[in-house]
């Protein structure tokens, strides 16, 4: 795999998640690695063609490579949207077929549309007549009690045929009704060798995978089979395991940067936020595990979600944070 695929941009990339990917969680990650992908929150056609635009599309060109996750089933729609995102500059497209949310669902998208492996490819080519950036989707295994490799397997033959060649596949089975989006992301059985499988049946797509991975080892492994991981939850939770992709995942010679040094930028971009009237809080949280498994970590997370002391706006909460780190190498979380 690694000998064929080895300038695959996607080889590590952090999924989209709700509420967690904006443009302050991407920058933090962006810090700490230079080469791992990123994707934005999903963003529904119905919220660009009728929403605020910029509010959900702008982002700065430090945080670039980022794709845009679009939400939606109507082919004009979608290209449309996805017109919009090249236009602002986005590195690809991608289209959500795995949010088993009921909320989703009651629009027609997410993983519902696996049922609807044609709907897809017309979405898909409506995309790709419109825009030069690659178009992707993420999707599951199956939706609901299916189990067989074959319905996966049907859908990306489909999906291929209308000029899809990246795959995003979340190796759990989508429980549309009676799991909640949490439950969906941890009762649903890890089937890995599905996506494995994928890849052996089409050779000639990209073939990225997710579900459950939390160490740079278990990456490691999955691209021995496949030509990308993307890391969900544990990069969120503990945004440091980047700090090696670059050397290990895309050739980088440079010394990985330090927690400390990650603190310094992201302290550097809280006050250019701050000056443009962004609540601090927005930023911070989403580096409350950046000294995760360091001793002190908890009061380092406690004084950086209190809401009293983030209204203030003043830099030198970091400061009274930083003074709970004790030794690095003391492990205690």
């Amino acid at each position: 795999m690694s000998a064929t695929r080895q300038a695959s941009p996607r080889r590590v990339s952090v999924a989209p998640m709700m509420d967690w990917t904006d443009r302050h969680c991407r920058s933090l990650h962006r810090f700490i690695s230079r080469h791992t992908w990123l994707y934005t929150e999903m963003v529904t056609t119905g919220a660009l063609l009728h929403g605020d635009v910029p509010r959900h599309l702008a982002f700065t060109p430090a945080e670039a490579p980022v794709a845009l996750q679009l939400g939606g089933s109507e082919p004009e729609d979608l290209a449309r949207a996805a017109k919009l995102g090249e236009q602002w500059g986005y590195d690809e497209i991608n289209l959500n077929c795995g949010c088993p949310s009921e909320r989703v669902q009651r629009g027609a998208f997410g993983a519902c549309l696996m049922n609807e492996p044609q709907l897809v490819a017309d979405c898909v080519k409506a995309m790709r007549d419109v825009v030069s950036v690659p178009v992707t989707v993420k999707h599951r295994i199956g939706v609901d009690a299916v189990e067989d490799y074959a319905f996966v397997r049907d859908f990306v033959g489909t999906i291929a045929e209308a000029g899809c060649e990246v795959f995003v596949v979340h190796a759990r089975n989508a429980i549309l009704k009676g799991l909640s989006p949490k439950e969906n992301r941890e009762i649903p059985p890890l089937k890995y060798d599905y996506a494995y499988q994928l890849k052996r049946d089409f050779p000639q797509l990209e073939i990225v995978i997710n579900g459950g991975i939390k160490t740079l080892d278990e990456a490691e492994q999955h691209l021995q089979h496949v030509d990308g991981v993307m890391l969900g939850r544990e990069a969120y939770h503990n945004p440091f395991v980047l700090a090696d992709v670059d050397m290990r995942f895309y050739g980088a010679t440079q010394a990985p940067i330090t927690r400390e040094q990650v603190e310094a930028r992201l302290i550097e971009y809280c006050a250019s936020e701050i000056a443009r009237g962004t609540f601090l809080g927005a930023i911070t949280r989403h580096a409350l595990g950046l000294y995760r498994g360091v001793a002190g970590a908890r009061g380092w997370r406690r004084v950086l979600s209190d809401s009293r002391k983030l209204a203030k706006a003043d830099l030198a909460i970091f400061d009274e944070a930083r003074e709970h780190l004790r030794v690095p190498d003391e492990i205690v979380e």
